[in-house]
């Protein structure tokens, strides 16, 4: 059922991951100018990504466990994704000139809290449906 609050949450993760990278900076370089998500392949390749299996994980409603995998998937993509920034940020300060963090490098964890908390509504429903099996 697509009217559960799992699918408002998948949804807005979809949108952090794939809308607001397009509006908020990863980062601001040595000359001022601001660096999007865009710019650097891995990054938009990875929130890309983590979008797509937030929006395939919304169509996924029959099968909570395979929606539940997925969700846990995207949040491991997430961290890893965050892992990336937290590298680029602190041990390539020659190749990549990073001169003042953007709210961008935060986005993964709006993401994964997002996701997190559409798990745990996956769950309840998915303990639910047992409970009700184990009455007929």
């Amino acid at each position: 059922m697509l009217q559960r609050i799992q699918t408002v949450y998948l949804l807005l993760a979809v949108i952090v991951s794939a809308g607001l990278i397009f509006v908020f900076p990863l980062w601001e370089n040595g000359a001022g100018e601001d660096v999007f998500a865009q710019d650097q392949l891995i990054a938009l390749g990875m929130f890309l990504g983590s979008a797509a299996i937030s929006l395939v994980s919304i169509f996924m409603f029959k099968n909570r466990k395979l929606q539940f995998v997925l969700g846990r998937l995207n949040i491991i993509l997430n961290l890893f994704l965050l892992g990336v920034f937290v590298y680029w940020s602190l041990t390539l300060p020659g190749e990549m000139d990073i001169s003042e963090k953007g709210i961008g490098m935060f986005l993964p964890i709006i993401s994964i809290v997002f996701i997190v908390l559409a798990n745990k509504a996956i769950k309840k429903d998915e303990d639910l449906v047992k409970s009700v099996d184990r009455l007929r």
